[in-house]
């Protein structure tokens, strides 16, 4: 770091509270603090958003203030956040309430996560910058068309992408019209470190059935819900003597799903409460023994490169982890801590060798998250692609 940098974030963790939201967003916040920068993070939004308890959205800000200001406060970042309930009266609220606007006007570079908020919401103008972090769909819905979309996205200074793959020889994902550089997820690994010894069991954080987001390109549709990639393996716990434990929203899946999994060897456990904390959704990470997880079809048919951030903190916490190819492998090491796979007997291979040597592979999956995904070395290239 060559000097002091202002740096906002925007994003949607406020009015999306869930955990695995709160640690995407504020790894970013405490990797550029650690770098030396100016950091805050800045909310603005004309969605309404959720309330968990309720179950559905609201127009009051009430929840999203006091969850913000609890997670944040969680990591030592309490003074550093404003949002502005656009969706209400539009007032900003939070610690950098009066500031908020000067520091989006002066920012070196506003990071808009996920691409979630628009520029419209800002109203500001500012150097803002996209991070695609949930890619393929923009991308094809671009290149089918969609005008809006392209606008939103034009509206940013620069371009980055959790789809390393896109771009490369054998990747039929057309790329966004803008120079778009790879990145990946900046996790911190201090925060992941347990010495509490985990249990035996190979386990995810996921939803069962998504709807809404299946696009269609060239004649192909490509599926966005993970439920189809798990029925292609239900039957994989009668195949293994491993524990297979499935933590997902259970008030949305079927009494007849729930049925289904358990029937087939799958344990399935309430991700509710963990959701809402992101400390007992790092505890489950951490009290883990290994992640098994699939991916999008969108992702992993058109070889997108894409790598989860979640399965980024199972290795963090140094948890291997076994997970369906994204080609991701053309980027990351596999075979030792981290496991590609595409059919079940691959599955069975990972779990098996995990397993004769587990102390092997979790040192591999924590060397792997400190060579690729550290928090200031992602963080400090993706500023100095940004001239900063």
């Amino acid at each position: 770091m060559t000097s002091r940098r202002r740096i906002a974030v925007v994003g949607t963790f406020g009015g999306v509270p869930y955990a695995g939201m709160a640690w995407m967003h504020c790894q970013f916040l405490i990797g550029l603090a650690r770098l030396g920068h100016d950091v805050s993070y800045l909310e603005t939004t004309s969605a309404w958003p959720y309330h968990p308890h309720k179950m559905t959205t609201t127009s009051d800000p009430g929840y999203t203030l006091a969850y913000l200001q609890q997670v944040l406060d969680g990591f030592g970042l309490g003074q550093r956040w404003a949002h502005r309930a656009a969706y209400a009266d539009g007032t900003w609220h939070g610690p950098l309430a009066s500031k908020a606007e000067e520091l989006l006007a002066s920012a070196d570079a506003v990071l808009n996560i996920t691409g979630s908020t628009t520029p419209e919401d800002i109203r500001i103008p500012c150097r803002l910058v996209y991070m695609g972090t949930d890619p393929v769909l923009p991308e094809l819905r671009v290149a089918n068309g969609d005008g809006a979309l392209l606008e939103r996205l034009r509206a940013h200074q620069a371009h980055f992408t959790y789809g390393e793959n896109i771009g490369a020889p054998g990747c039929p994902i057309p790329p966004l019209p803008f120079p778009t550089h790879p990145t990946r997820q900046p996790v911190v690994l201090d925060l992941w470190d347990s010495g509490a010894p985990p249990r035996r069991a190979f386990t995810t954080v996921t939803n069962w059935e998504v709807r809404g987001y299946d696009c269609t390109y060239r004649g192909e549709t490509y599926t966005w819900s993970k439920h189809h990639e798990y029925l292609k393996i239900i039957d994989l716990p009668r195949r293994t003597s491993a524990k297979l434990e499935l933590a997902m929203g259970l008030s949305g899946v079927t009494a007849e799903v729930q049925a289904l999994l358990r029937e087939n060897g799958w344990t399935v456990v309430d991700a509710y409460e963990m959701s809402l904390d992101p400390w007992r959704y790092r505890d489950y990470i951490r009290g883990s023994g290994a992640e098994f997880s699939v991916a999008k079809d969108i992702v992993v048919r058109l070889r997108s490169g894409w790598f989860s951030e979640r399965s980024a903190c199972y290795l963090a916490a140094g948890r291997p982890v076994v997970t369906l190819d994204t080609a991701f492998s053309r980027m990351l090491p596999t075979g030792e801590g981290l496991f590609a796979f595409w059919t079940g007997d691959d599955i069975l291979d990972a779990i098996d060798a995990i397993d004769a040597d587990y102390e092997r592979h979790s040192r591999a999956a924590r060397a792997i998250a400190q060579e690729y995904f550290r928090a200031e070395t992602v963080l400090a290239k993706v500023l100095d692609q940004l001239g900063l």
